[in-house]
């Protein structure tokens, strides 16, 4: 595996973020980028100037709120937009690239909307359907980086409160054992390798001053199969951006493989 930085951001809209994305790209140069929440139709992608950054870009969205969008440096040598089995999406989530011989998948997961309801059930089955393809088409034993917003934080490090949050939507014991089983597969938390105590949150909501409150969730991941994983040397959601106008909810997390 070679040394690789790779940038997940959750930009909600890439139009509307355009300039705070290339702003960050320039100053950290970031070798993959997995952006989420596009919010762009493929054909109206800003695709030139990330171009002109030096990326190649590969994107997957649609007029709904999702998309995904990966933009390397090196030319992939398979992309895969969407599960490779089934119905495809209504709202576009997937996007998988295998550069410089690791696999990576860019993931937007389903919010939920409410608990007890069909976009909740949708989510569980979700995260069931990605771990069939994950045994149908990867191995653990092999290079691989699965990364996005994932909507669920873990556990009571990875939230504000526990009070506050047990039994609300990202922190459900249904959504803690969906994730697991997707990670039963052979998959280990990048960011916890290296801060075993910390909170690391990733989102505020834009509502209830949660910012300045400092009540936030970790709900932006990085994880690794075993030959990714012992190469992860840092992982940090980076707050700067969040402090810029008009921000995303989201925080980048900058994740360095050596």
């Amino acid at each position: 595996m070679s040394p690789l930085r790779l940038l997940t951001w959750n930009v909600n809209s890439v139009r509307a973020r355009l300039d705070h994305v290339l702003t960050y790209l320039a100053e950290h140069e970031p070798d993959v980028v997995c952006l989420q929440e596009t919010k762009v139709e493929d054909k109206l992608f800003p695709r030139v100037p990330f171009m002109e950054l030096g990326y190649n870009v590969e994107v997957y969205g649609g007029k709904t709120h999702a998309g995904v969008a990966t933009l390397t440096k090196a030319k992939p040598t398979e992309v895969v937009c969407g599960f490779r089995e089934g119905a495809e999406e209504e709202r576009r989530r997937v996007l998988f690239t295998r550069v410089s011989g690791v696999a990576i998948y860019n993931l937007y997961v389903p919010n939920g909307t409410k608990i007890g309801t069909d976009a909740f059930t949708y989510k569980m089955n979700w995260f069931r359907r990605l771990r069939a393809e994950l045994d149908k088409h990867l191995r653990p034993d092999e290079p691989l980086v699965i990364c996005g917003d994932f909507n669920i934080a873990p556990d009571a490090r990875d939230v504000y409160s526990v009070e506050a949050m047990t039994g609300q939507l990202h922190f459900t014991d249904d959504e803690h054992r969906a994730l697991a089983h997707l990670l039963e597969f052979g998959l280990q938390d990048c960011y916890r390798k290296h801060h075993p105590e910390d909170r690391g949150f990733t989102w505020y909501d834009y509502r209830g001053s949660s910012w300045r409150k400092r009540e936030g969730l970790r709900i932006d991941h990085v994880y690794a199969s075993a030959p990714a994983y012992a190469k992860s040397v840092s992982v940090e959601p980076d707050e700067e951006p969040r402090t810029w106008e008009q921000p995303s909810d989201h925080l980048p997390v900058l994740a360095t493989f050596k």
